[in-house]
């Protein structure tokens, strides 16, 4: 591991805005599960999530816009997590919080109907069909969305890969789940849609190399 990496990680423990635990089980609960705003933010405003979130560029942008919501980035990179933490504080942004855990056991960490929301974005789209089952939308994921979200809450995929994309339209159509927003090329068609502005690190990338950013938002 490069020693730039490993700092980070290693800092991870001085950062109060991030919650790791060691125990990586899938048998692990968290204490705050079920509390998060009372007990971590200290009040009861809504909750949103950003899975798998890098470094966090989605809700360090959507914490600024939005004061008055509670948002946490989840991811288990700890290097990156560290990065988005860093510029949390740094721009004393209180509504933030880093979580670093395997999203497989998101339902040990958030209790039923606790969270309002959920942004994926740039996600890895695992294109191997093996591995279908790994796609954060895939059938198994939003069961576990299911279990967490607020009723009427939604999910909220940007991507830039038409095979992810294509795939989350047919488990969406499959499954008969409403549909909110449907956006098939963000940056050249016209639409109306909040945050979509905002631009994660990757997606400046995906334009650079003039690929088409997809989104769509349903309820689970």
């Amino acid at each position: 591991m490069a020693k730039k990496k490993l700092y980070r990680y290693q800092a991870l423990n001085d950062l109060d805005n991030v919650i790791e635990l060691e125990d990586y089980s899938p048998t692990t609960v968290s204490p705050h599960r079920g509390r998060w705003c009372e007990a971590v933010f200290g009040n009861e405003q809504p909750l949103i999530l950003e899975l798998a979130c890098g470094k966090g560029d989605y809700t360090l942008n959507l914490a600024a816009r939005y004061p008055q919501i509670n948002f946490i980035g989840v991811d288990v990179k700890g290097d990156r997590i560290w990065r988005g933490a860093v510029e949390a504080l740094e721009n004393d942004l209180n509504n933030v919080r880093f979580l670093r855990i395997y999203i497989d056991h998101i339902n040990n960490y958030f209790s039923h109907r606790e969270v309002d929301e959920i942004w994926i974005t740039f996600p890895d789209p695992y294109l191997n069909e093996k591995k279908e089952s790994k796609r954060l939308t895939s059938p198994i994921f939003l069961e576990r969305y299911r279990k967490i979200l607020k009723k009427g809450g939604r999910v909220n995929l940007k991507t830039d890969s038409t095979e992810l994309f294509d795939f989350t339209l047919d488990v969406i159509r499959d499954q008969h789940l409403e549909i909110v927003t449907f956006v098939e090329d963000v940056h050249n068609q016209s639409h109306n849609v909040p945050n979509l502005d905002i631009l994660t690190y990757y997606e400046k990338k995906h334009l650079e190399e003039g690929r088409t950013i997809y989104f769509v938002s349903f309820k689970p």
